[in-house]
């Protein structure tokens, strides 16, 4: 009964504290606290939204666990940033994304050309082995392609009706040697002739015999790679009866496509390896490089000779090869090529920002140079000592992009107080610099006429005055910002002058043209000039359909990407009207529609 009644009690207590939970959280009453004095979220608060770090897509009206993830929301307002190219992530979040990062510096690079090809016979040892006696074959010594022969080894015997009355009369004009010497050197004369030698020739005088066949003896060694006789058959004086080739010395032909042609040199050391030696890297020298492009391919035959005595190799195997040279003496800055993201004609990089409370990683488009074994080289948008992401740079781009921020795939965004286009440093940059941006785009005109005219050893020239103005620009008249946008684009803007003027191809030389005109229609668009009106012109068909701009001081259509072969293909889509920094409306979009 005692314990009935225990029993009892302890269900009314509990009963009791569930009507008084029940009453707290699902009253109205007056009784319950208000956020500011209990703490609790407010109706402030209240309307805060939470979402990811690594899925900003997420959007909650309270704290949890990101349905994707699984990792704590934060606050929108840590994960948003005022600068469209930064993304700030919380550490929880580079944890996941399993970012890397590598301090970039100069170093001294070499250049790598990746080349496919075959091996082939020396045509210089290819030999046609000739009959040199008229007559019938009586037996074959060699008797199948492939079989090796040595110089002077006898290949067939030939019955020859010619060589039998040869004999004939050189035994005859022996009897009168005495009183006529001269008819019986005519006669030896007339075997040699069919390169009898000298010791048959002694042999048929002193047994005063006629042979009635002879052999044909091989004039050079190699293997036979054609047999054009068989038993029985009629020849011809000077008729091919076998093709011999020498394979102790083999060429090994590459094909090399028109952008790497300008880093191939004669003399250009190649390493190269076959699916048939796996285990063996051979090395040699490019010892000719093809003149012409084949029109099909658009590639041009690279030739090297390999030693080959060992027999190793034979024609017609496929080979990988690798030329590499240094590609300046001084040391380069370069990026590694994990760190770099790839969209059109556009190269980007994330760059993390030092001394921030939260991790946080700037979108930056880069000009990069020729690829080396250890990445690319820079030509600007980057400095020595910064910090790029090599690892998790694709989860950075998607998180910005989904947060509708600047990512590779989202080159232009909507964010309220962020500006697109290049900076504007017009206001703040001198008059003298603005004359000193005006003779680099007068330079800038001339190289631009020149590739007009189709003329690369002009553009060379060019060039020149081109890095001569740029030479003269003083980047101490800007400070700041400024400054250090004019440093990076200075850099390629020298960088792509100079591979103009190094290059002897017009169409490379055009390549490096179209980043140039990119390069300084943005750094116009940024200083102003304290010129005249520029318009900036595009050709749609320039590099098989990518499209490239150029700068003009006429509004008509003059195309340096074609020349002649399109002159007046192209239109204008901006005008360039920076009169002592004025910068007008509408004037710093270069989208192309």
């Amino acid at each position: 009964m005692k314990a009935t009644s225990k029993y009892l009690v302890i269900v009314i207590l509990a009963l009791a504290a569930g009507l008084a939970s029940g009453y707290f959280l699902f009253s109205g009453g007056e009784s319950a606290p208000s956020g500011d004095q209990a703490g609790t979220p407010g109706p402030a608060a209240a309307a805060e939204v939470w979402t990811c770090s690594m899925h900003p897509q997420i959007r909650q009206n309270e704290p949890g666990l990101c349905p994707i993830c699984e990792m704590d929301l934060i606050p929108l307002s840590q994960n948003t940033s005022s600068d469209p190219l930064v993304l700030e992530m919380t550490t929880e979040a580079v944890k996941l994304a399993q970012v890397q990062t590598t301090v970039i510096g100069k170093q001294s690079t070499t250049s790598e050309i990746r080349l496919t090809g075959k091996i082939q016979e020396d045509e210089r040892r290819v030999a046609s082995q000739a009959a040199h006696i008229p007559g019938r074959i009586e037996q074959l010594l060699v008797t199948f392609t492939g079989e090796q022969v040595r110089k002077g080894q006898q290949l067939a015997t030939v019955y020859s009706p010619d060589l039998i009355t040869a004999q004939r009369e050189l035994l005859e004009a022996l009897s009168f040697q005495d009183v006529n010497p001269g008819i019986a050197e005519a006669a030896r004369k007339k075997l040699r002739y069919w390169k009898i030698s000298d010791e048959a020739i002694k042999d048929i005088e002193a047994s005063g015999e006629v042979r009635e066949t002879f052999g044909i003896y091989a004039d050079a060694a190699g293997f036979v790679t054609k047999r054009m006789i068989a038993v029985g058959d009629y020849v011809r004086q000077g008729q091919v009866i076998f093709e011999i080739v020498d394979y102790n010395r083999l060429w090994v032909l590459f094909d090399a496509y028109e952008e790497d042609l300008a880093r191939i040199r004669v003399g250009s050391r190649v390493r190269f390896t076959t699916p048939a030696l796996p285990d063996q890297t051979f090395e040699t020298r490019i010892t000719f490089i093809d003149p012409a492009i084949h029109p099909q391919t658009r590639v041009a035959a690279v030739r090297a000779e390999v030693d080959n005595r060992a027999g190793l190799l034979k024609p017609e195997m496929f080979v990988r090869g690798t030329i590499s040279s240094r590609a300046g003496s001084d040391a380069r800055l370069t990026v590694p090529k994990s760190a770099v993201l790839w969209t059109g004609k556009r190269s980007v990089v994330y760059v993390k920002l030092p001394d921030t409370q939260i991790p946080s990683f700037q979108y930056r488009e880069v000009d990069l140079g020729e690829a080396s074994a250890g990445g690319y080289v820079v030509l600007g948008g980057l400095e020595a000592g910064e910090e790029v992401v090599t690892y998790g740079n694709f989860a950075i781009d998607a998180a910005a992009q989904l947060n509708n921020q600047q990512s590779m795939m989202n080159k232009l965004v909507n964010i309220k107080g962020a500006e697109s286009g290049p900076p504007d440093y017009s206001e703040s940059a001198p008059e003298a610099f603005k004359d000193q941006l005006e003779e680099v785009v007068i330079s800038y005109l001339a190289l631009k006429d020149a590739f007009v005219a189709t003329d690369a050893q002009a553009a060379g020239s060019a060039a020149e005055g081109l890095l001569e103005a740029l030479d003269k620009v003083d980047m101490n008249l800007l400070q700041g910002d400024a400054h250090a946008f004019w440093m990076r684009r200075a850099e390629g803007l020298s960088a792509h002058t100079e591979a103009i003027k190094t290059a002897e191809d017009v169409e490379l030389q055009r390549r490096q043209f179209g980043f140039l005109s990119s390069a300084l229609i943005e750094t116009m668009q940024s200083f102003g000039t304290a010129g005249d009106t520029y318009y900036v012109q595009y050709c749609p068909m320039a590099f098989d359909n990518e499209g490239a701009d150029w700068i003009s001081h006429e509004e008509q259509i003059r195309n340096p990407y074609f020349g002649d072969q399109m002159l007046k293909c192209g239109k204008v889509t901006d005008t360039l009207r920076l009169h002592a920094g004025a910068s007008p409306a509408g004037s710093r979009s270069l989208q192309h529609h």
